[in-house]
């Protein structure tokens, strides 16, 4: 009965670009099931009321579907898609962003007793739970107050706590709780992953990356693999392509060019490895985006 109203209530608020009138809670609602196609995650969570979704990080698959959520702690390039979605019955999501101060502020506010034992390491940055009764709840009380907007103001706050409270409790809260530890390994791979975005046209010795994110190389390499299931290179690849792919749907005519500023000089190593993440070459897959250009969107 619970995620019969919480699909109600998502299908009735959904809006194209997802957003909602609460800060940083986002809505899906998606019609079909399109073919898996690369993005970055943000730190979030999203909980499926209706539908499937699969997503793959490196050599890592996961699928959750209605009354399961997923847990981002890491800015992660994946390629994912939703694999039960139809007109008649639209894939419906709920997502919560999450913000490392957010994290901090409730941490320091719970009594030490009050929280699961640390972890070991550092964990997976992305995780998938079944959802509790009480974070259902929760969640359904958040969107009513969609229906209600004097209450907006003074209640929305409140019950995003209690959901985050939820999580940081549940099965997946190691992953959110180092989210929000400033000395933690997963906020030390954070480090590590946003300045690899900013800077992934360059070239980079793994070395200086561990030092600026405050590890030995052997943890740095270790860490970073349990978070983000690839090793930097890897990670710094699938930025490219991504990037590249981008680029080729409003520059179709200039393969070498979109090579170029992504970081490739070689243009036959950017076509090989473009024609083994996306299964087709540039000038192909280009061709094809041009085509399915709303899709991409």
């Amino acid at each position: 009965m619970a995620l019969d109203e919480l699909r109600a209530l998502l299908a009735r608020h959904a809006r194209p670009d997802t957003t909602t009138a609460i800060d940083n809670v986002l809505i899906s609602k998606v019609e079909q099931s399109d073919p898996p196609s690369p993005s970055m995650t943000s730190t979030v969570l999203a909980l499926i009321a209706q539908g499937a979704k699969r997503i793959a990080l490196g050599d890592r698959v996961y699928e959750y579907g209605a009354g399961q959520y997923l847990i981002a702690s890491v800015d992660l390039p994946i390629t994912g898609h939703f694999t039960e979605a139809s007109p008649e019955r639209p894939a419906l999501g709920f997502g919560l962003t999450l913000h490392p101060a957010t994290v901090a502020e409730l941490l320091l506010q719970a009594p030490p007793g009050d929280l699961p034992p640390a972890a070991g390491g550092a964990p997976s940055g992305l995780a998938v739970s079944d959802a509790s009764a009480e974070l259902i709840d929760a969640v359904i009380r958040l969107l009513r107050l969609l229906d209600q907007p004097r209450d907006l103001a003074v209640l929305a706050p409140l019950i995003k706590r209690e959901i985050l409270w939820r999580i940081i409790t549940g099965e997946q809260g190691a992953a959110v709780r180092q989210l929000g530890l400033a000395d933690s390994s997963l906020t030390h791979v954070a480090r590590a992953v946003r300045w690899i975005r900013d800077h992934y046209t360059q070239s980079f010795r793994v070395e200086d990356v561990a030092q600026m994110s405050g590890m030995s190389v052997s943890a740095f390499y270790r860490n970073f693999q349990a978070v983000t299931a690839m090793s930097p290179i890897q990670f710094q690849k699938q930025i490219r392509l991504q990037e590249a792919r981008l680029l080729l749907a409003t520059h179709p005519n200039d393969v070498t060019g979109v090579g170029l500023r992504v970081g490739y000089d070689s243009p036959s190593q950017f076509s090989r490895e473009y024609r083994r993440q996306f299964g087709a070459p540039p000038s192909q897959d280009a061709a094809r985006l041009r085509g399915s250009a709303p899709a991409l969107a």
